[in-house]
């Protein structure tokens, strides 16, 4: 990983001000999936809307809590996506604080057709942590705005990294969740995260004046729109590969993830294999390349 990138080395628990009325509070939670752990964002003044509580953790919860200052409050809880180190927290603290919890819906709303076929079909996420019982209090759609004393949040529909995903817009600043991260780019895993849907949310967000991206999991991206013209990229290089692998002949998931990730550990060789099936429903839905027969994880593609 980039020196640069491993600089991001917060106290977890200890609150920073990043500015323009914005705190994050780290949660002891790293991982390869999480990095350095999740980021809870406090934002305003008097009135606060929490975004991303983070994982059920007592000590994170009263980390968040010990932020307030005098006079302020907890108005609002917002939650960008049901994975299981970001909304978990979400009904305890609406507990404590009687703030009500905001989200696009629970954790299996938003997924496009063809992921809620494949799941209705039997296939499972790859182990990434979904908050299968979570549920907000109330649900946002795309463009809905969100008041929070002096400042207004814009709920953005950003599945792709998951279908009931939203960023949060304030001004020219916007919370991202897992969509885009300055560490790593974002899992798409079937049926929770579609890649078609996060190429065209990349694009909607894309088309903003944005100054600088707060992600769920890293440091601040400073440079947003080349953060989004890396992550589109690097999408189509992919792409690429797969398309020219599969010139070769037809082939599953699983042995184009070992011809093209060939400086990926055998342990992380199961995430790859479903980053190209993501890729193959996608394309198969752009009539790029066909399953030979139902569209499935293990199924046989051919290249059109």
């Amino acid at each position: 990983m980039d020196a640069e990138i491993l600089k991001f080395d917060p106290t977890p628990g200890l609150p920073e001000d990043l500015g323009h009325g914005v705190r994050r509070v780290l949660a002891p939670n790293p991982s390869p999936m999480t990095f350095r752990g999740t980021n809870t964002y406090l934002v305003g003044q008097g009135d606060i809307a929490v975004i991303d509580p983070g994982p059920d953790d007592p000590a994170h919860l009263q980390a968040i809590l010990a932020v307030l200052r005098p006079g302020e409050w907890i108005s609002h809880i917002l939650v960008t996506h049901a994975h299981l180190d970001h909304s978990p927290l979400a009904r305890p603290l609406a507990d404590h604080t009687g703030a009500p919890i905001l989200a696009f819906g629970d954790a299996f709303s938003g997924r496009s057709a063809v992921m809620q076929d494949l799941a209705e079909r039997g296939l499972a996420g790859g182990g990434e942590g979904v908050d299968a019982g979570f549920t907000p209090d109330q649900r946002l759609a795309h463009g809905d705005r969100v008041q929070v004393g002096d400042v207004t949040l814009t709920a953005l529909h950003t599945p792709g990294h998951f279908g009931n995903h939203l960023a949060f817009a304030m001004g020219d600043i916007c919370f991202t969740g897992d969509l885009v991260m300055g560490w790593a780019s974002s899992l798409v895993s079937p049926p929770d995260g579609d890649l078609t849907d996060f190429m065209a949310s990349c694009r909607m967000l894309r088309d903003g004046d944005w100054t600088v991206f707060h992600a769920g999991h890293g440091a601040p991206i400073e440079t947003p729109l080349d953060r989004l013209d890396w992550l589109i990229a690097h999408r189509e290089t992919r792409e690429a590969e797969i398309l020219a692998a599969l010139a070769d002949g037809p082939a599953r998931a699983f042995d184009l993830a070992t011809r093209i990730y060939t400086e990926t550990p055998p342990a992380l060789i199961g995430a790859a294999t479903r980053n190209v099936f993501a890729h193959l429903v996608d394309l198969t839905g752009r009539k790029l390349t066909a399953p030979e027969q139902t569209l499935e994880s293990d199924a046989v593609f051919r290249r059109l």
